[in-house]
């Protein structure tokens, strides 16, 4: 029996029937894989080997409703699983980074590559295709803000390394409380923010690419509920199916050479209209609502190219 480990946060955290990473328990089980999870804290180094105190998961379905079941946890090295999943969600702090650097010693397959998950992080990664973006800036200088802001009428204010739609911010040019939310970025440690010109295709909603080793497996429109400028589904976005079209396929083709070349198998990329926004390579989801849409199963699709 093949054994695989999973890197995540607490199940009872999840929402189950919606998680991405449970999608992926239930097709490792299907397939008669032994599942195990452990959270990022419970990951440890010695001797040169990665290894992490772990518990059985199962997942299973009752009455049309998905349970979890864990087992009793003990001490054991990644190199004895057949593959592991990165699956915790962000924040992107030193913790996570981390976390990167033990499972360089994992002594077995990663997904996604710990380096290439460490190189990537979401919103920075896009810059490397910054002429596909909507005019952005990283800054926390006041004065260039308030220039940009300026410029573009109205911006969105956005954490380099949050996530999930977590503090996002949209302001006028001249708002006062762009100072007030600067202030408080520097009193939280002077983290650079990301600002962007406002999109008012945003109304209508952003788009989710799923890439499956460079490819595009699936697509779909997150829309937002009522005034909200966030579409993300934990905010409570709803996935609608759409069409691929040639914006899409180019942004995809510029970015599949740099996925595949760092290992990050599941990606999921965010767009505003024509725009691309985000690069979403630590914890990607969207495999439920592909299925939902679609009937389509990434999760069998993932593990038949993992082997």
């Amino acid at each position: 029996m093949l054994h695989v480990a999973f890197q995540m946060d607490h199940p009872s955290r999840l929402n189950l029937p919606t998680d991405t990473t449970i999608m992926l328990v239930e097709e490792a089980q299907a397939r008669g894989m032994a599942c195990h999870m452990y959270e990022p804290h419970q990951l440890s180094w010695q001797a040169g080997a990665a290894m992490a105190r772990m518990q059985p998961l199962t997942i299973t379905r009752k009455d049309a409703q998905l349970h979890y079941q864990l087992g009793e946890a003990t001490l054991q090295p990644l190199a004895a699983m057949h593959a592991v999943w990165m699956r915790q969600d962000p924040p992107f702090d030193m913790h996570y980074i981390t976390a990167t650097h033990l499972l360089e010693h994992a002594g077995t397959r990663v997904f996604n590559d710990p380096v290439g998950v460490r190189n990537a992080p979401e919103k920075l990664a896009a810059l490397h295709l910054h002429d596909c973006m909507p005019p952005t800036l990283v800054s926390n200088d006041a004065e260039m803000v308030h220039e940009f802001a300026a410029q573009h009428g109205q911006v969105v204010a956005k954490p380099l390394h949050g996530y999930g739609g977590r503090s996002v911010y949209k302001f006028r040019a001249g708002d006062a409380n762009i100072d007030t939310l600067l202030e408080q970025n520097r009193e939280a440690g002077g983290q650079a923010l990301m600002w962007q010109a406002f999109l008012p295709e945003v109304a209508t909603g952003d788009v989710r690419i799923l890439l499956v080793e460079g490819e595009i497996a699936a697509i779909f429109q997150r829309e937002p509920q009522g005034e909200s400028i966030r579409a993300n589904m934990r905010v409570g976005g709803i996935a609608k199916p759409i069409e691929v079209n040639e914006q899409h396929r180019a942004i995809c083709a510029r970015i599949a050479p740099m996925l595949k070349a760092q290992g990050l198998m599941l990606v999921g990329l965010d767009m505003i209209g024509d725009y691309l926004t985000e690069i979403n390579v630590t914890s990607p989801t969207g495999l439920r609502a592909a299925q939902q849409l679609y009937g389509i199963n990434l999760a069998a699709d993932i593990w038949d190219r993992i082997g």
